[in-house]
């Protein structure tokens, strides 16, 4: 049994491609998750080089250092969290991390912010202004429901905080005849 962990999984979709990637690569997979594969077989060197640019030919990537794939499992919970799980005011988005993935959160923050280069409240961030800006688009909710559905203490202190990453009011935004989106893996 091999475990593979591998970066840019962002979505349902991800863990469908990387599935299919496998089985047409002769490999049995028996687990396919945000971040990580389990199959059958051990891999050789050459197999791994096989998979690891077939992996990047469909955006992904394999990591191997240990620190990385905690840090690229951190990211995948927050975003299986922000963009497909329901949010609540009050948060505890530590100890929920530090539940998550087992480990202290000061360790967490430390190694995510040497790695990343932000903190991991300002991913998290980034991460709610996309799913903002996605709501906005959906044009099926109004601020105030968009704010409460992402956790907001207040339709205000989401609008600060869409203007602080994005440059302008959430209303400018839905009045754009194109709404900029990031992909959520590049954030």
């Amino acid at each position: 049994m091999t475990n593979i962990h591998i970066k840019n999984m962002v979505c349902p979709r991800c863990i469908i491609a990387v599935k299919d990637l496998l089985t047409e690569m002769g490999f049995t997979p028996l687990s396919v998750e945000l971040g990580v594969a389990e199959i059958e077989e051990d891999l050789t060197e050459s197999k791994i080089k096989e998979l690891s640019e077939n992996l990047e030919k469909l955006g992904f990537e394999r990591i191997e250092d240990k620190n990385k794939q905690l840090v690229e499992k951190i990211k995948t919970q927050i975003i299986e969290k922000i963009h497909h799980n329901k949010m609540h005011q009050g948060f505890n988005w530590s100890k929920w991390l530090s539940d998550t993935v087992y480990h202290d959160y000061r360790f967490l923050s430390q190694l995510f912010s040497g790695i990343e280069g932000i903190t991991i409240e300002q991913y998290i961030i980034k991460q709610k202004i996309e799913k903002v800006k996605e709501l906005i688009a959906y044009n099926q909710m109004n601020f105030s429901e968009i704010a409460y559905v992402m956790g907001y203490s207040s339709p205000a202190h989401m609008s600060n905080q869409f203007r602080k990453i994005t440059g302008m009011a959430p209303g400018d935004f839905k009045k754009l005849r194109t709404q900029p989106r990031n992909t959520i893996d590049k954030l």
